[in-house]
């Protein structure tokens, strides 16, 4: 079978050949009038492509203008702050409160003249932490012996320790708070 295809594909090749070199004849002056539109697009093309070559050779930085200054100082333009978008938090556990209440006040005060202040003023004597202030001293109080605080005054002793004389309401007897506290 294959000889009998290929016999045929050359009987058709003469024919094919002969309306090939009748359609080139018609089409030769269309053609020719095309070239010289195709010519001169080549040539713009390539006047184009020079011109960017002799750009790219002498480069196009060559020429620099001295921007004007109109004031002595320089100021530092204002560029763009975008807020902050953290991914994760800088802290993975919350902090915390280091000052309690058991932090706050160290211990309660035994001198004498701590004991004459709690037979004649109403008055408690504590030895308390330096960063304590008097409403942390007064709340401290209140939660640990369950008494409330008229006033709370304070000192910072030559050895450095602060000394907090809080002072009880009426309704509240220093002696009775110092024998629940052990003090007496």
């Amino acid at each position: 079978m294959a000889p009998k295809k290929a016999a045929a594909s050359t009987k058709k090749a003469p024919a094919a050949e002969t309306k090939k070199e009748e359609k080139p004849k018609a089409a030769k002056p269309a053609a020719s009038a095309a070239q010289p539109a195709k010519a001169a697009g080549k040539q713009a093309g390539k006047q184009k492509a020079m011109q960017a070559k002799k750009a790219v050779v002498k480069g196009v930085h060559q020429k620099r203008l001295k921007k004007p200054r109109f004031t002595v100082r320089f100021r530092r333009p204002k560029t763009l702050s975008l807020p902050r978008k953290p991914a994760f938090p800088v802290r993975s556990v919350t902090r915390r409160n280091k000052m309690d209440k058991y932090a706050i006040i160290k211990y309660p005060l035994t001198t004498e003249s701590a004991m004459k202040k709690i037979e004649d003023n109403n008055t408690i004597v504590f030895i308390v932490s330096l960063r304590a202030s008097k409403k942390d001293i007064k709340q401290a109080v209140k939660k640990l012996y369950s008494v409330d605080v008229a006033k709370v005054n304070t000192l910072i002793r030559p050895d450095g320790e602060k000394k907090a004389y809080v002072k009880l309401t009426a309704d509240h007897d220093a002696l009775d708070t110092a024998n629940k506290i052990g003090i007496i």
